[in-house]
């Protein structure tokens, strides 16, 4: 696991891939800083954080459209298969490689309220809950990229298939007040936003941490169903 991660980490900063990925998060993260702190005056980043969340729809399949598809293209992923190497090792380096760059590009934007700090008093331990719960969003989102990305070797299909599934998470709600019912209720349970308001209120919310959990390894779990498929094909 280790090798595969290596290499792929040190693929996201041998292509544009990553400095991209960061650089427009940061750049989005800097315009709603500016206007939603600094010219009207207001120490809260948690509502920036927050807002930050619809960066990923577009972050995301950056970061992911290629993890798995690229070897697949390449014929690479048949050596992979047919190494020693197990699949869940595998999937776990690509998935880790890809968590750090997210992490690293999560992290450029602790310098706002760093920033704020200087000239104000912002709630640090409100601050923290919610990079807690975005960062949980930000890792379940990359699991369903590389779920994604396992599916095809086209990299702009892959980043669409990502991009759609995203979107859904973002409608689940607003389905759920229209749908009702048994069905709503049933689908609510899908609904990866909406554990992440007790974070944006400031509460490390256990119920919602775990759920997150949950839901990465089960998407790496039918990913590596995924490889395993072909990986018996191939032998």
């Amino acid at each position: 696991m280790k090798a595969v991660f290596k290499r792929e980490f040190r693929a996201y900063f041998q292509s544009p891939i990553a400095y991209v990925a960061i650089g427009a998060f940061f750049f989005v993260a800097s315009l709603l800083y500016v206007i939603g702190n600094l010219l009207i005056g207001d120490g809260d980043f948690v509502n920036i954080l927050s807002n930050l969340t619809f960066a990923l729809i577009v972050i995301t399949p950056i970061l992911t459209m290629r993890i798995m598809s690229d070897d697949r293209k390449n014929g690479t992923e048949v050596l992979l298969v047919t190494s020693p190497t197990t699949t869940m090792e595998v999937v776990l380096g690509k998935y880790l490689a890809a968590l750090c760059v997210f992490l690293i590009m999560v992290g450029t934007s602790t310098i706002f309220p760093m920033i704020t700090s200087i000239y104000g008093s912002p709630s640090f331990a409100a601050i923290f809950s919610c990079y807690v719960g975005f960062i949980l969003l930000g890792a379940s989102y990359l699991a369903i990229g590389v779920f994604a990305s396992s599916l095809t070797e086209n990299q702009i299909v892959s980043a669409l298939v990502t991009l759609v599934f995203i979107i859904f998470m973002f409608v689940i709600d607003a389905l759920v007040a229209v749908i009702g019912g048994w069905f709503g209720t049933a689908l609510s349970w899908l609904s990866l936003l909406s554990r992440f308001d007790p974070f944006s209120l400031s509460v490390l919310s256990l119920t919602s941490i775990f759920y997150y959990i949950t839901f990465v390894a089960v998407f790496l779990f039918i990913t590596m169903v995924s490889m395993d498929r072909r990986r018996w094909k191939s032998n």
